[in-house]
């Protein structure tokens, strides 16, 4: 295989480019540059199948085949039908094409994704008589196109399946938090193992089940498969190497300080199935409770919850009463704790009547959040009062 320098893009949730960089840089990319929604980085193949295995936090990897400036969509078509696609992989791939666009003068991106997938069937049908099928819901090759105002860039989706689809969750539960989101969030707070941790309102358990893998060093790709294990340079011996090295290094399934409860028995029956799955239930203490009644498991922690916000109509009256006594629960009882609450509702840093010290925006999906750190400070309640 060669070890020529490869260039990528790694997208993630909007608001982690930062720790998805550091992350990347730990897991052996070179040249990286974060950019909005995602992150630019340079490396081999080594680098690139590292990456899958390990980040926690980029929703794929995408190799750069091509970028170039265009004018029409005969440019486009161009340039795809240039590109030695018989060398990636075999016309007997189903392939799949997904276009993006900002600031656009083109007038139809329909049109273009059929351009593109018209060049590279063409170019396959002149070098081996074979085209590949088209299959938009499980796709063996994903070729991701982006143009903005001048250029175009083609990736190849290396991953397969997004990222975030760790290979365990059997229940999803309402509305889960995807997983890499719910590790960047980990990330942000500075969490370390061995520090307790805890989610009142834990739902499917997506908090509990990223924690439990860091604290176990549990590679988030070790039980999937990858777009890249299709490509013809897969190196099976090298995969089969780094594969190798992560499970030895993973540490044995231990109880841990990390804590999940909820009000609803069949939210609660979500994570612990979720958990058992992945063999982990073993790793994290979970009870049935309503987070209006917990107490503080531990002096010292950190406290990271998702809770309900007011998307249906009923729910916000309900929400503009749970949230200051959430407020007073956070105040009387886990003194000495930080507390994380990810919420798209506005209103909540209004009304739960506590003074956020940080407030990071990021995306669930399209949907605009707030990360608010509240600093649990022993006999400081007045300074944590927001101000009338």
């Amino acid at each position: 295989m060669s070890a020529q320098v490869l260039r990528f893009f790694a997208p993630c949730p909007r608001g982690l480019e930062s720790v998805l960089a550091d992350e990347l840089s730990k897991l052996g990319a070179d040249t990286v540059q974060p950019a909005n929604g995602g992150v630019h980085f340079q490396g081999s193949w080594k680098t690139c199948y590292q990456v899958n295995l390990g980040s926690r936090i980029a929703s794929r990897i995408l190799w750069q085949i091509a970028k170039t400036p265009y004018r029409n969509e005969q440019d486009i078509y161009n340039t795809v039908l240039a590109l030695p696609w018989h060398e990636w992989f075999s016309p007997k791939s189903t392939i799949r094409v997904n276009l993006a666009a900002i600031k656009c003068p083109l007038r139809s991106l329909d049109f273009v994704t059929l351009k593109i997938k018209d060049a590279v069937c063409d170019k396959f049908r002149k070098t081996t008589a074979k085209r590949p099928s088209i299959d938009t819901v499980h796709p063996d090759i994903r070729i991701h196109g982006f143009l903005d105002a001048n250029e175009f860039t083609l990736y190849l989706d290396t991953s397969g399946d997004a990222l975030f689809k760790r290979g365990y969750r059997k229940a999803a539960g309402n509305a889960p938090l995807r997983e890499n989101l719910a590790a960047g969030i980990l990330y942000l707070t500075g969490w370390q193992p061995g520090t307790p941790l805890l989610d009142p309102m834990c739902g499917s358990g997506t908090f509990l089940f990223e924690a439990t893998q860091i604290a176990l060093n549990i590679a988030p790709g070790s039980q999937r498969h990858f777009a890249f294990e299709k490509f013809k340079q897969f190196d099976q011996t090298l995969w089969n190497t780094l594969k190798k090295a992560v499970l030895i290094e993973q540490r044995p399934v231990t109880q841990q300080s990390i804590y999940g409860s909820d009000l609803y028995g069949y939210a609660l029956s979500d994570a612990r199935i979720n958990l058992e799955a992945a063999g982990l239930l073993d790793a994290v203490h979970l009870k049935q409770a309503n987070i209006l009644e917990i107490s503080a498991p531990a002096p010292q922690g950190i406290l990271i919850t998702n809770p309900p916000y007011g998307v249906r109509i009923g729910e916000t009256q309900s929400l503009a009463e749970f949230y200051p006594k959430l407020g007073d629960v956070l105040k009387n009882k886990f003194s000495g704790w930080s507390a994380y609450i990810l919420s798209a509702d506005t209103a909540l840093s209004k009304t739960i009547r506590l003074k956020a010290t940080r407030r990071t925006p990021l995306f669930n999906g399209a949907l605009e959040c707030r990360l608010l750190k509240y600093d649990m400070v022993t006999g400081s309640l007045k300074k944590n009062k927001a101000p009338v």
